[in-house]
């Protein structure tokens, strides 16, 4: 559904014209599945230009310095970082309403965000275990961004009548760090005295910022020095009235809901991830070599990142399992398992039944956890759209699964 009429739209448009950038190509629309994103007006052929969004309309660090917020961050130290300087005009902006020479581009951000970081504790409980570390150090990483920001935000206070506590208040902050993490383009990294080291690479991006995520896409995207405008042309064709994609990177789901809060169906780069703790629970217990393998395995880097995906177990995790199912006396071929050779046909077998074992038992996890976020959507009716969310992670998780169990039994069938 075109949704150009839409009076956010209307003027979101004419901001952007008086900063010279039009566009014949785009319109924004909604589309069952994705949501809002952009269609395209016209059929797109490949390697043409999509967009071309003029130097004018991005909001970066050099936007927030030539503003009134420039002196205040010129003289404070610590130098803040480019993140905390971005978040401080979001936040800064979107209190000023009306006054705001940003309110166009304001008026169409999302009012809340899905990133786990945003979302209720018993919420998080529900993810898959690696990516509920992750959301936890997420939180942590955000709530002590705001706790170190607190005396920079006090030094603003002239600017305002309000106390600045009420403006740049936790869930302010939140939002402003989740508008820029999952919403800002890559610029090349600059450096400014008045700023801290940290990479300033980001620049929020209105409009383009419209275009949805999906993995089987392909797009040349960056800042063109010589039109000065961020620029993106497509390898794809696209026919009149179809939702126009970009690609955010190879991501797996896990990643994108951490990132961005969605998933995507049937991502080609959905994985399961196998952690250490599991990937010895269906081995021998009395094996006095599995300390020594385990060492081999973390000092060779196999220890991290082991998943089963579309194809079946990944390379890694079987390398893994190979060499903990070693022998004790074919110890001393281990150096060949990490080179992908084979040892022995019953190396080979063993090692296909354990990953065959582990498969099931995340099956097996993966039911109980859907048949618990369906009873919490039964009791939890606030919380329907961030328990929907998790289903549709774990969800696809357990497609992953069924493909990988299909194709763990056809190599097992070689040995039978």
């Amino acid at each position: 559904m075109n949704e150009s009429h839409k009076s956010e739209f209307i003027e979101l448009r004419k901001w952007l014209k008086a900063r010279k950038f039009q566009d014949s190509n785009l319109a924004p629309a909604c589309f069952p599945g994705t949501g809002r994103g952009l269609m395209s007006q016209t059929s797109l052929q490949e390697g043409q230009m999509i967009i071309s969004l003029p130097e004018s309309c991005l909001l970066t660090t050099d936007t927030v310095i030539r503003s009134y917020l420039g002196a205040y961050i010129t003289k404070w130290k610590p130098p803040p970082s480019p993140l905390l300087a971005l978040c401080t005009f979001l936040v800064s902006e979107k209190h000023a309403g009306d006054r705001s020479l940003w309110k166009p581009y304001l008026e169409i951000l999302p009012k809340a965000y899905t990133c786990p970081v945003c979302l209720e504790p018993e919420v998080v409980n529900l993810l898959p275990k690696s990516l509920k570390a992750k959301a936890e150090e997420q939180r942590a990483r955000v709530q002590e961004f705001f706790a170190s920001s607190r005396d920079f935000f006090s030094s603003l206070q002239p600017l305002f009548v309000e106390a600045v506590d009420s403006i740049f208040s936790y869930s302010a902050l939140l939002w402003a760090w989740c508008t820029v993490n999952t919403r800002a383009v890559y610029l090349r990294p600059r450096q400014r005295e008045c700023l801290s080291a940290e990479p300033d690479t980001c620049a929020l991006a209105p409009y383009l910022d419209l275009l949805n995520h999906s993995p089987r896409v392909q797009v040349k995207a960056a800042f063109n020095e010589e039109t000065h405008s961020y620029e993106i042309r497509t390898t794809s064709r696209w026919r009149k009235h179809e939702e126009v994609f970009i690609c955010y990177g190879p991501h797996d789901n896990q990643r994108l809901f951490l990132e961005y809060g969605f998933v995507s169906v049937h991502n080609p780069h959905a994985c399961v991830y196998v952690s250490r703790e599991i990937l010895v629970k269906y081995l021998p217990s009395r094996d006095k070599q599995m300390d020594k393998k385990i060492s081999i395995l973390k000092d060779h880097g196999y220890i991290e990142n082991l998943t089963f995906g579309w194809d079946g177990p990944s390379w890694r995790l079987l390398t893994a399992l190979k060499l903990l199912c070693l022998e004790a006396e074919k110890f001393t071929c281990w150096k060949k398992v990490l080179l992908g050779e084979v040892i022995s046909d019953m190396n080979e077998k063993t090692s296909l039944d354990i990953a065959q074992k582990i498969c099931y038992y995340f099956m097996e996890e993966t039911n109980a956890m859907l048949q618990k976020v369906s009873h919490m959507k039964d009791e939890k009716e606030a919380l329907i759209n961030q328990l929907t969310l998790v289903e549709s992670l774990w969800t696809e998780e357990l497609k992953v699964l069924r493909a990988s169990a299909k194709t763990l039994h056809s190599l097992q069938t070689a040995f039978t």
